[in-house]
């Protein structure tokens, strides 16, 4: 069964004369990366929103192991069951590297102290060095600060990561660095990996490809 599905998603915005997703029926399997490209206003972004559960479908469903998200509790679903990766990073400036990763531990309910270990363990397999932990974003430079990001992503131990732009703000050679961190979060952890994005270069990293054009979701490779 797939990871996350979508069965004739439609949506739009308020007044808009036409929808953002046009019928998109497709599914998202455990131990792939997957690449969604497109324009700009393509849709892309919103179907990563719709499979974040942070809005809903207009028409058909977002289906989680085949149950649709409309029927579980959401604030849920966006702890445990999906993270999101941003191309702006969203760490938390006044937290340190550890404590941004151990914020969303602590919310699963782990005590302070086990959340910093695994926040360490989770950063540690990401390539942050024990000195980086303890500092904040800002002393660290944006490819640390998005591997740190991805760490924070894997503490739900949700299968579903999103990743929006992941790589929008990085040179060549971090965007190299980030896309294998994710390759080997899909072949080496099982875990479904959606990427939206406007380079190419990372499209070919991805094991299938999917283009968006005025909210219509085709397969590409």
């Amino acid at each position: 069964m797939p990871a996350i599905s979508l069965e004739s998603v439609t949506y739009f915005y308020k007044n808009a004369p036409k929808p953002a997703v046009s019928g998109v029926t497709c599914s998202f399997e455990e131990g792939t990366l997957y690449a969604v490209i497109g324009p700009s206003g393509s849709g892309k972004s919103t179907l990563l929103s719709l499979l974040a559960g942070l809005d809903l479908p207009t028409g058909g469903d977002v289906l989680l192991d085949g149950v649709p998200i409309r029927t579980l509790d959401l604030d849920r679903y966006r702890r445990e069951s999906v993270s999101m990766i941003f191309q702006a990073f969203q760490l938390f400036p006044l937290l340190t590297v550890t404590e941004n990763v151990a914020f969303p531990l602590e919310l699963l309910g782990k005590r302070s102290d086990e959340a910093k270990a695994r926040a360490r363990e989770l950063l540690e397999s990401v390539g942050i060095e024990p000195d980086e932990m303890r500092r904040f974003p800002a002393n660290l430079s944006g490819g640390q600060q998005q591997r740190v990001a991805i760490a924070r992503s894997l503490a739900s131990g949700a299968k579903v990561i999103l990743a929006d732009e992941p790589t929008g703000n990085l040179d060549v050679e971090n965007t190299r660095t980030v896309m294998e961190i994710l390759k080997s979060l899909a072949s080496g952890q099982d875990r479904c990996v959606i990427v939206v994005t406007h380079d190419s270069e990372v499209a070919d990293v991805a094991d299938v490809v999917y283009r968006m054009t005025d909210g219509v979701l085709t397969r590409e490779r």
